[in-house]
């Protein structure tokens, strides 16, 4: 079992292998997975990486329940290797995972944007008319297919964010999307007294599964991503009302209906509501299956154009497993902690001559110019 250690503060250093070393800054958020400190990356003059100028990172060091938990630590590396060599444009970008005096952390892309809770909460102020969305149906449509991107090439791996909510939702000024702030290392079941009992999650967001503290799969994830673009358009969440606790909006989660778009958003297409009920359903089974899936069918229900961008996405994620080498399996977290041999190092990604990763990093390019070069205004 690693030890706990100090804490972390501003000038602390951490070796990363193969990189060189990170020095932290101040702290810039901290979850129940670990803390998030902003920092500056400085590359080994002697290693492959020499000559390379120190840039800025963020540093998330995971969190002390989850140090002596043998399985966790192993799905955190491995999950966090896929999604390093996913690479794709709509996900914060992994440097490298270290481990050093006794903190495990990950180095990842510092993104200079703003939080789309923040976007949001600016359009609802903003907003012209009672019967129009908070934020316009186009450029709602900008944020959401950005993420269902993110969402379908991460799901391909076998990985689940868990924690899908417009604050984890990073906006760069030129319009394009990060998800960030992935629950790839999370508080195992037994450990859920920590919490007070209640399953990691913000309860506006969690779907009735992870508010059960059952399983999940890519369902859950979509269910959440749902209640983001809800949000979007009607300025507010399904379930969450000022007079409510935590606990009460995590109750209906379980048993309550969301109020119909249109009740809130009168200019919205009636078949809105229909395609949210059912991306809300309180059964997984009768939610859409994939993100590309719920990406098709809000789309054409604002008949919005099939863009560059879009289609990127689709191909990009068919090809997810392929780029990135590895898919993981998806473990219940009720599973008994797994065999070593389960989790082996994963094998060495594609060689940069292989064609399907040549096509990835044309689609790379293809997602982020389409996502910057439209036209939209952020509120």
């Amino acid at each position: 079992m690693l030890p706990t250690g100090k804490r972390l503060g501003v000038g602390s250093e951490l070796n990363v292998e193969d990189f060189g070393r990170v020095v932290l800054g101040h702290e810039l958020g901290e979850g129940g997975m670990g803390i998030v400190y902003r920092g500056w990356l400085y590359y080994d003059p002697r290693g492959r990486f020499a000559g390379r100028e120190p840039h800025p990172v963020a540093i998330k060091v995971l969190h002390p329940l989850l140090r002596g938990r043998d399985r966790a630590q192993k799905m955190f590396r491995r999950e966090a290797e896929a999604l390093r060599r996913l690479a794709h444009p709509n996900v914060v970008h992994f440097f490298a995972l270290t481990e050093d005096q006794g903190h495990l952390a990950l180095v990842m892309e510092l993104v200079h944007g703003e939080p789309l809770s923040s976007i949001i909460a600016r359009a609802v102020a903003a907003r012209p008319s009672p019967y129009a969305p908070c934020i316009p149906f186009l450029l709602a449509w900008h944020y959401f297919a950005q993420l269902l991107g993110a969402l379908a090439a991460v799901h391909e791996l076998g990985i689940l964010h868990r924690d899908v909510k417009p604050a984890n939702v990073l906006v760069r000024p030129d319009g394009v999307v990060k998800l960030t702030d992935f629950g790839i290392a999370r508080i195992p079941t037994a450990d859920m007294s920590a919490t007070g009992g209640l399953a990691p999650g913000t309860g506006a967001y969690m779907s009735p599964e992870a508010v059960r503290g059952e399983p999940q799969d890519a369902r859950s994830d979509l269910y959440s991503a749902a209640i983001v673009l809800y949000e979007m358009l009607t300025g507010r969440t399904p379930f969450d009302r000022p007079e409510r606790s935590e606990l009460m909006v995590r109750a209906a989660q379980l048993d309550e209906a969301a109020e119909p778009v249109t009740a809130l958003v009168p200019s919205a297409p009636a078949v809105l509501d229909v395609l949210m009920a059912r991306a809300l359903a309180k059964t997984a089974a009768l939610r859409p299956s994939n993100a590309i899936e719920l990406g098709e069918a809000f789309r054409s229900a604002l008949d919005l154009p099939e863009t560059a961008g879009w289609q990127a996405q689709q191909e990009f994620a068919a090809l997810a497993r392929t780029v990135s080498g590895l898919e993981l399996p998806a473990v219940p977290e009720t599973q008994p902690d797994l065999a070593p041999a389960d989790l082996a190092p994963p094998p060495e990604p594609i060689a940069p001559a292989d064609p399907a990763a040549e096509r990835a990093e044309e689609l790379r390019r293809d997602v982020v110019n389409a996502f910057t070069t439209q036209p939209i205004r952020q509120p």
